[in-house]
């Protein structure tokens, strides 16, 4: 069998998990190509590639070429439409990573031409993979906490500034909102946990903490306050761009409830000045309760036989669950596994690319709702939305801004 050959578009930040797909070794998969306008970032993957791997700063040297047989999308969000769809159209099997565009109507057009294009679409929800979600979702389907009835996710994300407000992501024509780049994921591991998908959404959010008045050209090396600054970057870091400088626009604290269509209830609240990094999910059913971060998973049931329920349960937390694989918890590996697995075997992902597009649609829809005060309908599409599970492992002002 020949080794099947992979491109990126874009070749840092999550680009990183494309190294799984690199297996010389074996020569079932080979990282042949890269398109990033970024030297720097072309000249790091050139010393984990193939010997000789193409390097381009135009990503469409990479569509004509008949030697590539598949492309991982890692570019920024507001690109992944343009970059995805001209993929599908060339024939290439396409990894995309979160989130699939920042528009609804982006998605649509993203999912038609993966429908006319006879290829593999996977996105990139490694959620899915990270061993303790897929047992979280194993249990809740056993029914051992019974009827599911309500989900509560709290996203601390302490390193906020690093990631998100240093450099492009913080501009709301990038990433349209973080309840896309970094809610995606949650957003979709609700559905997933929940067996269905949303139906209402509300929210509320601001700029609490980063953004302000600072000159846009304003870099950390050359702040005047950088020796007092709490977010001023180390040198090495190639995101410098000052974080409370006058163009950054998307919210840093937020709070979203869910209805889904099987009338599961959620809460989701992110929030990027907090302290500290958890990411931590409680499950609530009519038997007892789950409750995951990425690191443990704990099970409560309910017993009401003495009438003394308001004494505290006891808890098992005895699972064997692998969180030290690989990144996010042990899911890089498995999700690039999954990828090649698909293109190659035929074997269905844990998601399908219409979660993709329903993920985005929750976060454009909770967006538009902390703008305007009121609860949005989530718009489905002519499939059915009912969520399909694989198991495999262990209107605001601002509405041109989405509808691209």
């Amino acid at each position: 069998m020949k080794p099947l050959r992979i491109g990126l578009i874009g070749a840092s930040g999550r680009a990183v998990l494309a190294k799984h797909w690199h297996r010389p070794e074996s020569g079932e998969s080979l990282v042949v190509a890269a398109a990033d306008i970024a030297p720097r970032a072309l000249t790091e993957f050139q010393q984990w590639a193939a010997n000789g791997a193409l390097v381009t700063a135009n990503y469409r040297d990479l569509l004509g070429r008949s030697d590539i047989d598949a492309i991982g999308v890692f570019s920024p969000d507001h690109l992944h439409e343009e970059h995805a769809t001209a993929a599908l159209k060339a024939g290439k099997h396409i990894y995309l990573e979160k989130p699939m565009a920042i528009s609804i109507s982006g998605c649509d057009r993203i999912l038609q031409a993966w429908r006319e294009s006879g290829v593999r679409l996977m996105m990139g929800f490694n959620m899915r993979y990270m061993p303790i979600v897929a047992k979280a979702k194993q249990l809740i389907d056993s029914g051992v906490i019974g009827d599911l009835k309500a989900i509560w996710v709290r996203h601390f994300v302490g390193a906020g500034g690093d990631f998100y407000y240093h450099d492009w992501h913080a501009k709301r024509a990038n990433t349209l909102s973080l309840l896309l780049q970094k809610a995606s994921h949650d957003f979709d591991v609700i559905h997933w946990l929940g067996g269905a998908y949303a139906r209402r959404v509300a929210a509320f959010g601001g700029l609490d903490y980063f953004g302000g008045e600072k000159d846009n050209t304003l870099t950390c090396p050359e702040c005047p306050e950088a020796s007092t600054c709490p977010e001023v970057q180390v040198p090495t870091n190639p995101r410098q761009q000052c974080v409370f400088r006058e163009e950054v626009g998307v919210e840093d604290n937020h709070v979203v409830i869910l209805e889904l269509e099987n009338g599961v209830r959620a809460s989701y609240t992110q929030c990027h000045f907090t302290p500290e990094y958890l990411r931590n999910y409680v499950m609530i059913g009519t038997k007892g309760r789950l409750e995951m971060d990425v690191e443990q998973l704990k099970l409560w049931m309910i017993s009401r036989a003495d009438g003394r329920a308001w004494e505290r349960p006891p808890v098992r937390t005895d699972y064997d669950i692998d969180v030290s694989a690989g990144w996010h918890g042990g899911a890089d590996p498995l999700i690039a596994q999954a990828f090649l697995d698909a293109v190659l075997r035929g074997i269905e992902p844990v998601s399908h690319p219409l979660a993709g597009r329903m993920s985005v649609a929750v976060g454009c829809e909770a967006y538009h709702s902390l703008r305007d005060h009121s609860v949005h309908s989530v718009s489905g599409v002519q499939e059915p939305r009912t969520v399909t599970v694989h198991a495999r492992v262990p209107r605001s002002t601002l509405q041109a801004d989405i509808r691209r």
